[in-house]
């Protein structure tokens, strides 16, 4: 599996949210969804783990998972490139926002005959 493919289950983009946070305990992500069973959310960590978007370590009697960011920095290259097809497309939007509302502001108010 590919990390696009990993990234299009809202589960684990869940997961990552919760990662984005700090290191977890796979308990964490089970009582976090609630509609998954403990091997749900084994499954999807270890699809995480394949694709290489977190990594585990041991403590004890538990599994603690945080984020790889080697690997999300290599899809935040990937989408740098379309970062400026967003910029330009919202900075046009802007534009022609701000000249709507000058327009508004510059014509007489009418009153009601």
């Amino acid at each position: 599996m590919d990390v696009f493919l990993a990234i299009s289950e809202p589960t684990r983009r869940g997961i990552l949210d919760m990662l984005a946070e700090g290191e977890r305990p796979a308990g964490d992500f089970v009582a976090a969804f609630p509609g998954l069973t403990q091997p749900g959310v084994s499954r999807h960590l270890r699809i995480l783990l394949t694709v290489g978007l977190v990594s585990v370590r041991p403590l004890s009697q538990k599994r603690l998972y945080s984020l790889e960011p080697k690997k999300l920095a290599e899809l935040d290259r990937w989408l740098e490139r379309y970062r400026g097809f967003w910029d330009g497309r919202l900075n046009a939007l802007e534009r022609h926002l701000d000249r709507k509302k000058a327009s508004r502001q510059s014509k007489p108010e009418r009153k009601p005959s």
